[in-house]
């Protein structure tokens, strides 16, 4: 917050440059003064990407028993808008009652769902979200039918910041997968994605079996 306040100040001092002076300078300071507002409004973004990795940890909710299908059913009444103009087709299986955190696990599968539908190029989205029950954990899998990824950056992808394409290309700060894996981590769990370029991507993520589960 100490850092978002200064940002604030420089960004509405340039916003009103632009429109009180905009028009009286040459093309060179319009376009300086474009530089800088868009400068300004990443570093916002970037800043409250922060603040949002953060607050898996330090504002995360006791962890309780969680009906995966209702988080779910939430994640496309978030999501419905941008399901319906992309029209994509989400699917999932039988899902578990586990105990987790039922914010951060609805936060989870939306940036999962969001990344699929947003690198699916060529033809609507299609996405499966499917639960097995192993030994002594869920394994989770969200797959999508997008543009997929050298499997050379599958660590890479997970880390804050790093991006495998252009802002022009695909937007975004880059940030959501390193939240997904920090919220994985949370639940004492591990998140994967196993891919190939053109083929689409599986993401993978595991939530221990504890004292308490429930299965459906």
């Amino acid at each position: 917050h100490d850092l978002q306040e200064p940002l604030r100040m420089v960004f509405s001092y340039l916003q009103l440059i632009k429109e009180r002076y905009g028009s009286k300078l040459d093309s060179d300071a319009d376009e300086f003064i474009n530089y800088a507002v868009d400068g300004a409004k990443r570093m916002q973004g970037m800043l409250n990407d922060l603040l949002n990795y953060s607050r898996v940890t330090t504002q995360g909710k006791p962890l309780e028993k969680t009906d995966c299908k209702d988080v779910i059913k939430q994640v496309l009444s978030n999501l419905q808008i941008i399901i319906k103009e992309s029209n994509a087709n989400i699917v999932y299986g039988d899902l578990p009652i586990i105990i987790a955190d039922t914010s951060q696990l609805i936060q989870l599968f939306q940036n999962l769902i969001i990344n699929a539908i947003k690198f699916c190029k060529k033809e609507s989205p299609y996405i499966n979200i499917l639960a097995k029950r192993k030994e002594k954990e869920w394994l989770f899998s969200v797959q999508d039918n997008g543009i997929g990824i050298n499997l050379q950056y599958s660590e890479r992808i997970f880390k804050i910041f790093q991006r495998l394409h252009t802002r022009s290309e695909y937007p975004g700060t880059g940030i959501g997968l390193a939240i997904c894996k920090k919220t994985v981590e949370r639940h004492n769990g591990n998140i994967w994605v196993e891919s190939e370029l053109g083929k689409g991507s599986t993401f993978f993520f595991t939530i221990p079996i504890t004292r308490g589960d429930y299965e459906q």
